[in-house]
C-alpha cells in the first residue's frame, strides 16, 4: 500500500518546516470490546503528534494482524479494514519520522517474531545509541539471517528493539524486555504486544508523556490522557519512568527496570501535546494561557488587538490579553481540513504565496496595531509570512510575542526541529531576527516564565531545544541523527569509515552533530 515516494506537507508554506511532532502511541487490553475502533479512535485523539502514517496491530490470543500505511488515520482505515482485525488485545500508532525515513517501510506498528511468538511493538520517542542497538542485533544473530523488518528496509530504532526483543527463542517477552530496556539510550514510549498480552514501557527520564487507563472490562495506555477520555477510559495514572507495565488475564503487572530521574520535555506544554493533556498533574491549556500572561508582563507593548496562531499560539494569546488589557480576536482563519497533502503546489502558485494553512481575517485587522502570539520560531520564514499577512490586510503595526525561549538546539529526544545551522536563533540575536522577519518588535517568553508556567520543578524539566544541556548523555562517537542506520553502511559498527560524510544524513542534509558528541553541537 506505498504510494510511490511521494512527500506529505501540509505546512503553511510549502516546505517550510516547523517543530514536528514526536508519535502517538495507544494500547488496549479489552476482552469482549471492538479494540480496534478503540485504538481508531484513540489515535484520532493523538493525531496531532504524527501525521506521516498510521498503523494497528490486533491479537485474538492465537494471531497477530498488522494493518498500516502512509497517510492519516482517517486515510489508513475505513470501516471493512477494522472489522477485520478481531481480538482483544490492540496497539496503535501515528508517527512522524525521528530516527528513519518517511516511508511505507518505516511505518508502525513493527513486527518481530521468535519460536515465543510474535512481536507487535509501537514506539514515540527517539533512540540515541541506535548504532550501538544495530551492533547488538548483529551479534545476536551470528550464524543466523536477520530477517523480518529489517530485512525488508526498515531503518527505524523501534525495528532494531522489536528484533532484539524476539532475538532468544528461549526467552519471554517479558523476561526480554527486563533485559534489553535498560540498555536503551533516549526517550522512549513503548506500546506492544505478542498474541496474548499488552506491555507498556516509558525510559528513566520520562521524557515523552504516557498515561494509563481503566475501561469497565480492561485496560489503555495512550500518549495523552485525552485518548483514553476519548474513549471513556478513566485516567489512572501515568506509566511511571523506568516502568513496564504488563496487562492479560491475570490482570496488570508493574515491573521496575531503571531508577526515575525525570526530565519531562517542556516542549509538551508548549507546543506538542493537546490543550486538554494533563501532563504531572498539569493541565497544557492552563500552561499556555499562564505562558501568554507572563509573556505579557515580560513584554508589554501598546496595541489595539492581540491574535493568537491557531492552534497552539491561540490558549497564550488568551493569557496575553487577560494580563495586558488588550482586547483578545481572531485574526487568522484556519482551514480545518488541511491534513497531510501529497499535492506539490506548481512554481506559480508558490510564487503567488499560495496559503493552506492560514488566512487572516482583514475586517479584524485593518487599521489596528497587532499583537501575534506563536508557540516558537525556528527557521523564521513562517512568522515572516504571518507578518507580511497581517500587513497585506491592513495591520498598522505587527508585534510578534512568541511563548518559548529562542530554540538554538536541536533535539535528539523525538522532536524534529530542524538541524542547528537552520534554527534562525543560533545565528542572530533577537533584533536580528526581528527585523529578519518584518515585526515591529519581538519578544521571547524568558525561560524562567516558561518552565514557571509548568508549575514543574526546572530540575525536572528537559529544556535542552533552549538551553543546549542534555539530560541524556548523547553518544561521542557523533553516530547520531534521524538517517543514521540509511547513512551508515552495514560494514560499520562504532568506527569511523573516512569515506563517509557523517555529517549529512542519506538525503545530504546536515545532521547538526558529527565526530564527537557535545563539541559536534558547539557547532553549526
Amino acid at each position: 500500500m506505498a504510494r510511490g515516494d511521494g512527500k506529505l506537507t501540509h505546512d503553511l508554506i510549502p516546505g517550510e518546516k516547523g517543530p514536528q511532532d514526536a508519535c502517538g502511541v495507544f494500547g488496549v487490553w479489552a476482552p469482549g470490546e471492538d479494540v480496534a475502533k478503540l485504538t481508531y479512535f484513540g489515535l484520532y485523539a493523538l493525531q496531532h503528534r504524527g501525521q506521516e502514517s498510521a498503523g494497528i496491530a490486533t491479537s485474538d490470543g492465537h494471531s497477530i494482524l498488522v494493518y498500516k500505511d502512509m497517510g492519516l488515520v482517517s486515510q489508513v482505515f475505513d470501516e471493512s479494514a477494522l472489522s477485520s482485525m478481531k481480538g482483544h488485545l490492540a496497539i496503535g500508532h501515528t508517527r512522524y519520522s525521528t530516527t528513519g525515513g518517511s516511508t511505507w517501510e518505516n511505518a508502525q506498528p513493527t513486527l518481530g517474531g521468535s519460536d515465543q511468538g510474535t512481536v507487535a511493538l509501537a514506539h514515540n520517542g527517539n533512540l540515541i545509541n541506535t548504532v550501538e542497538l544495530r551492533d547488538m542485533v548483529d551479534e545476536s544473530h551470528v550464524g543466523r539471517e536477520i530477517r523480518g523488518e529489517l530485512a525488508r528496509g526498515n531503518t527505524s530504532d523501534t525495528a532494531l528493539v522489536t528484533t532484539l526483543l524476539a532475538a532468544d527463542p528461549d526467552r519471554s517477552l517479558e523476561d526480554a524486555a527486563m533485559e534489553l530496556l535498560p540498555k536503551l539510550r533516549g526517550a522512549f514510549c513503548f506500546v506492544f504486544m505478542n498474541e496474548r498480552t499488552l506491555y507498556a514501557a516509558r525510559d528513566p527520564y520520562g521524557v515523552r508523556p504516557l498515561a494509563l487507563g481503566r475501561l469497565e472490562r480492561g485496560w489503555v495506555v495512550a500518549s495523552e490522557t485525552a485518548a483514553l477520555q476519548t474513549i471513556g477510559a478513566s485516567v489512572i495514572r501515568e506509566v511511571e519512568p523506568g516502568e513496564l507495565i504488563a496487562i492479560d488475564e491475570n490482570g496488570l503487572r508493574s515491573h521496575k527496570f531503571a531508577d526515575p530521574t525525570p526530565k519531562g520535555c517542556v516542549f509538551e506544554y508548549v507546543y506538542l501535546a493537546r490543550p486538554d493533556a494533563v501532563i504531572r498533574g498539569r493541565v497544557v491549556h492552563e500552561a499556555r494561557v499562564e505562558m501568554g500572561r507572563e509573556l505579557a508582563r515580560e513584554h508589554p507593548v501598546e496595541a489595539d488587538l492581540v491574535i493568537g496562531v491557531p492552534e497552539s499560539g491561540v490558549p497564550a494569546a488568551t493569557g496575553y490579553a487577560q494580563e495586558s488589557g488588550i482586547p483578545f480576536g481572531q485574526g487568522f482563519v484556519k482551514n480545518a481540513y488541511v491534513g497531510r497533502t501529497f499535492i506539490q503546489p506548481s512554481q506559480t502558485l508558490r510564487q503567488l504565496g499560495i496559503r493552506l494553512k492560514l488566512n487572516p481575517l482583514e475586517h479584524t485587522i485593518r487599521g489596528k496595531r497587532v499583537v501575534v502570539i506563536d508557540d516558537s520560531i525556528v527557521r523564521g520564514n513562517t512568522q515572516r509570512a504571518q507578518v507580511r499577512m497581517l500587513r497585506e490586510a491592513g495591520a498598522l503595526e505587527v508585534h510578534v510575542r512568541i511563548s518559548s525561549p529562542p530554540v538554538r538546539w536541536p533535539c535528539f529526544y523525538g522532536i524534529d526541529f530542524a538541524t542547528r545551522a537552520e534554527l534562525i536563533a543560533n545565528g542572530l540575536g533577537v533584533e536580528e531576527i526581528r527585523a529578519s522577519i518584518g515585526a515591529d518588535s519581538l519578544g521571547y517568553i524568558s525561560e524562567e516564565g516558561m518552565i514557571a508556567a509548568t508549575d514543574q520543578p526546572a530540575s525536572q524539566l528537559c529544556s535542552a531545544c533552549f538551553t543546549g544541556e542534555y539530560p541524556i548523555t548523547l553518544p561521542e562517537d557523533g553516530l547520531i541523527g534521524k538517517h543514521v542506520l540509511e547513512t551508515l553502511p552495514i560494514e560499520v559498527r562504532t568506527g569511523h569509515d573516512q569515506s563517509i560524510d557523517y555529517t549529512v544524513d542519506a538525503d545530504g542534509v546536515g545532521l547538526g552533530v558529527a565526530t564527537g558528541g557535545e563539541g559536534a553541537l558547539l557547532r553549526p
